[in-house]
């Protein structure tokens, strides 16, 4: 349970972690969520004018090698189950581009340009949204689908690198936590029922960031609008990620140089971290005692931005990977629980999702939480079938987690500059505000 907080510039609380190994210790995070500083609704638009200064990104023309299992899932057995219908996934991204694999696209709204939402220049949405619910197509030899193929998936363009403000001539990136916070509460309100934030704040535990509206958006998408919200790690290495990684090991878990939000605001999320296609923990993940559970990350395939193919490298040339691209493996699945036991609410979902993930040996680990998520246990845990997995029991309706405690990680609430998506280029990575505006989010 959370103790007092200190001044709200130092952003400092006394976490004690309650549940399986995870170590106790003095933890860093945010002040406690004020709900009076939800926004308000009101219409999808950018917060000031903006002006494109990049051009967008286009798809490779080599070939993409499609592996045999995507995701690491057996999904013909995960779809003789479910395969989604009825769920709604935000996408709150860079936008989702209108895409021949994507029959279930719905438009939520552009803060960055004023468009629908389903322009994508930076193209790390449409990637996001690919892994989530691309339809299958005969003609691909290697058979990629989305994990969640029936979901309807809510695109919100809350960030993009390719845009600036007009006031900005220097800038490189549009959005801010303020949007971010807003998004959060659109899409609750358009009724998406799993919330999909690939998007990380890095900054040192002294930087003092006040995103306190964030905390109070996800408080709100929680527990007023049953949603389950699904966020990274963050990513150590690169331009405006993470600069300096937190400590691997779970007795030194909660020493962190670092902190991550949305990822930070614990009782509220889920967060994921990274593994390779070996399942070992990917080295640019980073640890932390809000770290829940871990998904493939790294050498990703999914539908390409522009065209209508696949993609496998990122604009950089480099293998698509990043703890943002293992959140909508994460997402997806919750997706598919919720499909097959509608009875759950958000809390329960994330608590099942833990659960029945495969544990390090640790039982908890700063690095992948409670473990490698496993979709199929996780949609039989609940559902009329017996469990399919070794080892997984029916745990029936699961109480939720208690408020303001931790399974396993620290409950916290809030805090944020930039963010960082996963196109690996930045925006800005400092605490300082230009004009009054809140911190800039820039992409992973």
């Amino acid at each position: 349970m959370t103790g007092p907080a200190r001044p709200w510039r130092v952003l400092i609380v006394v976490a004690l972690l309650l549940v399986y190994t995870a170590p106790s210790a003095d933890a860093v995070g945010p002040p406690a969520v004020d709900e009076r500083l939800l926004p308000a609704p009101g219409p999808v638009a950018p917060a000031h004018p903006t002006v494109q200064h990049d051009e967008c990104v286009t798809a490779p023309t080599s070939p993409v090698d499609v592996p045999g299992r995507p995701h690491g899932i057996d999904l013909p057995s995960v779809w003789a189950l479910t395969r989604g219908a009825g769920q709604t996934v935000a996408v709150i991204d860079t936008g989702v581009a209108r895409h021949r694999r994507l029959p279930h696209l719905i438009a939520g709204g552009d803060y960055v340009s004023g468009q629908d939402g389903t322009s994508d220049c930076d193209g790390h949405g449409t990637i996001v949204a690919g892994i989530i619910g691309a339809s299958a197509d005969p003609a691909d030899t290697g058979g990629f689908a989305g994990i969640a193929p029936d979901v309807s998936l809510l695109s919100i363009r809350q960030s993009s690198n390719r845009f600036r403000a007009v006031d900005d001539p220097g800038g490189t990136g549009v959005g801010d936590v303020e949007t971010l916070a807003t998004a959060v509460r659109t899409a609750a309100d358009l009724g998406a029922t799993v919330l999909n934030i690939s998007t990380v704040a890095c900054l040192p535990v002294d930087a003092g960031l006040d995103d306190r509206a964030l905390g109070a958006a996800l408080a709100y998408a929680v527990d007023v609008k049953n949603v389950v919200v699904v966020t990274a790690a963050g990513n150590v290495g690169g331009a405006g990620q993470c600069t300096q990684h937190n400590p691997r090991r779970p007795a030194d878990a909660g020493a962190v140089t670092m902190v991550a939000s949305p990822a930070w605001y614990d009782d509220y999320v889920l967060t994921v971290g990274s593994i390779g296609s070996d399942g070992i923990a990917s080295e640019f993940s980073l640890a932390g005692p809000w770290v829940d559970v871990a998904a493939p990350g790294e050498s990703v395939v999914s539908l390409a931005p522009a065209g209508d193919g696949l993609v496998d490298v990122a604009p950089s040339g480099l293998p698509i990977s990043g703890t943002s691209y293992a959140v909508p493996v994460v997402s997806a699945i919750a997706a598919l629980v919720r499909a097959r036991s509608p009875g759950l609410t958000a809390r329960q979902v994330m608590r099942v999702i833990e659960d029945t993930a495969h544990p390090p040996p640790s039982g908890w680990d700063p690095v992948v939480g409670h473990g490698v998520v496993d979709a199929l246990a996780a949609v039989t845990a609940t559902g009329s079938a017996d469990p399919v997995s070794a080892g997984v029991a029916p745990v029936g309706p699961v109480p939720p987690r208690p408020s303001e405690s931790v399974s396993g990680r620290t409950a916290l609430h809030a805090a944020l500059g930039c963010l960082a998506l996963t196109a690996c280029v930045a925006v800005v990575s400092t605490a300082v505000r230009r004009s009054g505006r809140p911190g800039s989010v820039a992409q992973d």
